[in-house]
């Protein structure tokens, strides 16, 4: 007997439609979020002589707020933020999650047609390791997943791990900033960040729907709440600068496939291997996440070496661009 539609979106939440179409809408923001960044970035080396690939400096951020299209590009994409959230409250992560990535499969499609460089046969093959790699990780991981109340021992361990991961990527920035380290080496770290943010968002908006819900009760648990907020704060604003400093080097569909890539691997194994949310997981799953992983994590280094684009200015940014003053 065939399931109806009825059943199926029953199945899924009387509120999955809006979710799923949030994601969506999530998505296309991020890709022409992104690509607005991208253009601006661009703008602003071109015109201070510095191609940021050893990191932006002071006056080059400065100069991003003056140009119209890296600020439309970041208003996008806190509106991506927020759609994305609020999307992941009305839909199973296994069906909002995955939609992410069609901002990577938008963005590379924009930007082949906005700098008029087609994509070869290997970029396009490492996309759809991407795109496949992390759709199967992450159903995977609503399939064998279970979320449990985090302890604060747990969520101590979370905060020592972000803070070991900060002083890595802090101290290898300040290491190679002179030696002008592999561009994808930004993709990444920003990557493996925001997916820190991720995890700690969902626990901080879980302990303040708890205390709304106990009528403001606080306990002593809530110094590492607190912990979690400045850390969730910390680790946004490097992965930020990274993200920035990424669009120096790199074509915007890598800066985005870091992020609908790296991002939402990182997030899930901490989950996994740290709060303990696939402890009664079977073997086959174990397996089938280190090869979906591992897959989609090949795709955006397959992408970072063959894909076709030097850093140029695009179309889309010069629309943005006119009229506005010199910084």
């Amino acid at each position: 007997m065939q399931p109806d539609l009825t059943d199926i979106a029953d199945s899924l939440g009387g509120n999955a439609p809006i979710g799923i179409a949030l994601a969506v809408i999530a998505a296309v923001l991020l890709a022409f979020g992104t690509q607005f960044q991208h253009g601006g970035v661009a703008v602003v080396n071109e015109r201070s002589g510095h191609e940021g690939k050893t990191g932006l400096s002071i006056g080059q951020l400065t100069s991003l707020l003056a140009r119209p299209s890296w600020v439309v590009g970041t208003l996008f994409l806190g509106l991506a933020v927020v759609l994305q959230l609020t999307s992941l409250t009305l839909a199973p992560i296994t069906v909002v999650q995955p939609l992410g990535a069609i901002a990577l499969v938008i963005t590379a499609i924009v930007n082949s047609r906005l700098t008029g460089l087609p994509l070869d046969r290997i970029s396009i093959r490492a996309i759809i390791v991407c795109i496949s790699g992390v759709a199967v990780f992450v159903t995977i991981a609503a399939m064998v997943t279970e979320k449990h109340p985090v302890t604060g021992t747990q969520l101590l361990i979370v905060l020592i791990i972000l803070t070991a991961v900060l002083a890595v990527f802090v101290t290898l920035f300040l290491v190679m900033r002179h030696k002008a380290p592999k561009p994808i080496l930004y993709v990444i770290a920003a990557g493996v960040l925001f997916g820190f943010v991720v995890t700690l968002a969902n626990v901080v908006i879980g302990r303040v729907q708890t205390i709304l819900r106990t009528n403001f009760q606080f306990s002593s648990a809530d110094i590492l709440t607190v912990l979690c907020v400045v850390g969730l704060i910390a680790a946004a604003l490097l992965g930020t600068y990274f993200v920035q400093t990424a669009h120096s080097s790199n074509p915007p569909d890598l800066v985005v496939a870091g992020l609908t890539v790296i991002d939402p691997i990182v997030a899930v194994a901490i989950g996994i291997i740290v709060l303990g949310e696939a402890a009664g997981a079977p073997l086959w799953a174990v397996f089938a996440f280190i090869v979906a992983g591992g897959c989609a994590v090949w795709g955006v280094l397959s992408l970072s070496r063959h894909h076709p684009q030097a850093l140029a200015n695009t179309p889309l940014a010069d629309v943005a661009e006119e009229g506005a003053p010199n910084p």
